[in-house]
């Protein structure tokens, strides 16, 4: 991976990157609240090693719980913008993003995120993100009435079993939602799978965790390898 840098207008913003050969699959990754995706380091490089060309955008940490309508907007404008600068216009792309990343990430794939009542966040949509994986995602900012209509990318949602800050119910929710709008609208059902991990915490599926964070599980080593094999399975299609 090298850190390149890129402009969001006129202010300056860093994203690792990993260029692959033309028509190798392109993966687009955004971070959680502390937006340093080096701190994933395992997961990065084997997408990498598995012929992946990766993107993933640097960000300043989110010091609230809840991010920011500013914080949301530049993120996801950030993420657009290292994608389309870094990828062939002809390339799909495989978006995959912990935690609040994965929820910008849904957003660009066409979910309307709500912060709160009458509280909608306009975020263009992405049409080159073709499948998403998501990882301990919160999925409250998308439970207002056809927030979830318009996503139709093949979906891969993991969560841990003792993650107490986005418990696995959400993305429980989201997979079963998604698949009751495909049966409601007599739509081809994309593919929807779902990971949960017994033992796992919210931050296991990161090399580096934020700091004073306990880990529950016993072998995180081999964890993340297990977890970085399904994603590049997901990625280039075998799985």
């Amino acid at each position: 991976m090298e850190t390149l840098t890129l402009l969001d207008g006129s202010e300056p913003f860093d994203v690792s990157a990993h260029a692959a050969s033309a028509g190798k699959p392109a993966v687009l990754f955004a971070v959680g609240a502390g937006g340093d995706p080096l701190r994933y380091g395992t997961l990065l490089a084997a997408l990498a090693n598995a012929g992946c060309t990766v993107i993933a955008p640097h960000f300043q940490r989110l010091a609230a719980t809840t991010p920011s309508e500013g914080e949301l907007m530049r993120r996801a404008r950030r993420l657009r913008l290292a994608m389309n600068s870094l990828t062939e216009a002809s390339a799909t792309v495989t978006a995959i993003g912990h935690s609040i990343g994965g929820a910008t990430l849904l957003a660009l794939a066409g979910g309307q995120l709500w912060l709160g009542p009458g509280q909608h966040i306009e975020i263009p949509t992405a049409p080159r993100i073709r499948k998403l994986a998501l990882l301990a995602t919160p999925t409250g900012f998308f439970r207002a009435p056809g927030a979830l209509d318009t996503v139709h990318a093949p979906l891969l949602a993991w969560a841990g079993s003792e993650d107490h800050i986005t418990p696995p119910a959400q993305s429980e929710w989201l997979v079963q939602t998604l698949q009751m709008q495909a049966l409601q609208t007599a739509r081809t059902a994309q593919t929807t799978k779902l990971h949960i991990t017994r033992g796992a915490g919210h931050f296991s599926c990161m090399d580096q965790p934020p700091p004073h964070t306990v880990e529950p599980l016993q072998d995180k080593h081999a964890f993340l390898e297990g977890l970085a094999g399904t994603l590049c399975r997901f990625v280039v299609g075998t799985d």
